[in-house]
């Protein structure tokens, strides 16, 4: 139907942002972050979502530390307090778009690629013969704004293979490829 598709807005996001090339040398590093794959981003809707959460607890403090000064009668310590905890939420509101921004996957032949970290990277790779099961999840929050997450449970106890913020359509699109991979792949065990 007609009105089913996606807005004008969303037709990246539904088939899976592509990323950007490396903007710097050391996001090139081919052991964490291979170049030669087709990596997709997530939805930036998911920066709101992250917003919301920083902005939920760092905005009170932020407004507290500007109001003990205002209303106590502190002199310059406490404006000096509240501007730093307003530059906290400035540097974080920064963090959080980094952040959210170097997710990605891509999805190989025989395996599932996920990356993501701004001070620390990670790289996770998820051979399809491995995954057990595969979970979509989303939130009030999540799915206000059309959006869920992926989480490939494999035979490794540990494994944090999660992809967040993917528009509901590519989340279930994926759920289903990697469903249907992981069951062909493991036939052979």
């Amino acid at each position: 139907m007609a009105g089913d598709g996606p807005s004008p807005g969303d037709a990246a996001a539904a088939a899976g942002t592509p990323l950007p090339p490396a903007r710097r040398a050391a996001d090139a590093d081919p052991a964490l972050w291979p170049g030669d794959v087709p990596w997709r981003g997530v939805s930036p809707r998911l920066l709101v979502i992250r917003r919301i959460a920083v902005g939920g607890w760092l905005l009170p403090v932020a407004a507290a530390t500007i109001a003990v000064p205002a209303f106590t009668g502190i002199t310059w310590t406490g404006w000096a307090i509240g501007l730093g905890g307003l530059a906290a939420l400035a540097w974080w509101w920064r963090i959080v778009t980094r952040a959210v921004r170097s997710w990605g996957y891509a999805e190989r032949e025989d395996d599932l690629l996920i990356r993501h970290g701004v001070l620390i990277r990670r790289l996770t790779v998820v051979p399809y013969g491995r995954m057990q099961f595969v979970d979509v999840r989303a939130g009030p929050l999540e799915r206000a704004l059309g959006l869920a997450a992926v989480r490939l449970h494999t035979a490794a106890a540990s494994t944090d293979a999660f992809i967040p913020g993917l528009p509901s359509a590519e989340a279930g699109r994926l759920r289903e490829k990697l469903a249907a991979l992981g069951e062909s792949r493991a036939a052979g065990l």
